[in-house]
């Protein structure tokens, strides 16, 4: 049984707190223009004195919008998901809204719950990174009522926003550098499922060298041992490669603290191109040659479209960000 002084306080205990109707104490609320100055502070000093905390679902009751905002990524505790969701933050931040995030571990089935769970919650929208499996389910929740916008994956038919990069381009761009320095021999590394930004990637990057890439998925398990293994097989091989594109910073940086425990030196003994450019790729040794997309700025550009959603005028977009490649000290010319 909830104890009578610490239960929940409501408008009219704001109300005989501050001497003024609950009409009034609403119109604080929700149109404060409305109240006269001093009125508005006795009754924001009523609110705090009392502990008064306004309800959600309250407010959407009244037809006012949620400020709950979910995020559905694949791996939150990968850098570059913590980044979007940052991106996504700092544009609700300023809307006076919340995110509630969380992973989906590149299972559909947990996507699927988590979208169930969220659509119950009665969010403002829910911005997805999806698992690759049955776009369906997300026009599905949007027709249901909650808006939906898609975050690192194109439309691919769907009436929904989405957000990206052009994957295609960042391959190309690793496998043109690459190919510039004279590398002719280059492995793709790459972790978990073969979704459509990394099978975008890996198809840039094979029309840009004069070979197809040296595949390697690292196996499910340790990612450390994993990495530490697949470099070690590539340098066994009779013509092992000279360089090696990665599917993302974090496993760049696996690949160069393996070729180190061998003690082999990058890019003397292979050259190593990260994809991301999270912050700390410029400040590892040796720095991270990667492929930059603009992770901040893509949360916050599908943000920005999830709010949209309420307007009249809102058109469904797909918006595709260019990469770039940013050269640093993880690769050079072969000798």
């Amino acid at each position: 049984m909830v104890n009578a002084a610490n239960r929940r306080r409501g408008m009219r205990d704001v109300a005989a707190a501050a001497g003024v109707s609950v009409s009034t104490v609403a119109n604080v609320l929700n149109n404060p223009g409305v109240v006269a100055e001093p009125t508005r502070r006795r009754v924001e000093e009523a609110m705090d004195a009392i502990g008064f905390v306004r309800s959600g679902p309250a407010r959407q009751l009244r037809g006012l919008p949620s400020r709950l905002v979910g995020s559905v990524t694949l791996d939150q505790g990968n850098p570059f998901y913590a980044e979007l969701n940052r991106g996504i933050e700092d544009h609700l931040d300023g809307e006076d809204c919340m995110l509630l995030a969380c992973s989906t571990d590149l299972r559909p089935d947990k996507e699927l719950r988590a979208l169930h769970l969220l659509e119950e919650q009665s969010p403002r929208g829910v911005i997805v990174t999806p698992t690759g499996e049955d776009g369906g389910r997300f026009a599905a929740v949007s027709s249901r009522g909650t808006p939906v916008v898609l975050l690192d994956a194109r439309q691919d038919g769907l009436d929904l926003c989405a957000v990206t990069v052009d994957h295609d381009l960042g391959g190309r761009l690793a496998g043109e550098h690459l190919t510039a320095l004279g590398h002719r021999r280059v492995a793709f590394i790459t972790n978990g499922p073969d979704i459509d930004p990394v099978r975008e990637r890996r198809e840039g990057l094979r029309r840009a060298l004069s070979a197809d890439p040296i595949e390697v998925r690292l196996a499910p398990g340790g990612f450390a041992e994993g990495t530490d293994a697949a470099v070690g097989a590539l340098l066994s091989m009779a013509d092992p490669p000279t360089a090696v594109a990665c599917v993302n910073d974090v496993v760049a940086l696996a690949v160069i603290r393996a070729m180190q425990a061998r003690g082999l030196s990058v890019p003397d003994d292979l050259s190593v191109v990260g994809y991301d450019d999270l912050p700390w790729a410029a400040h590892v040794r040796p720095a991270l040659t990667t492929v930059q997309r603009p992770i901040r700025e893509l949360g916050r550009v599908a943000a920005e479209l999830l709010l949209s959603e309420t307007a009249t005028s809102h058109r469904h977009q797909e918006l595709v960000f260019p990469p770039r490649l940013i050269v640093r000290s993880s690769t050079r010319a072969v000798r």
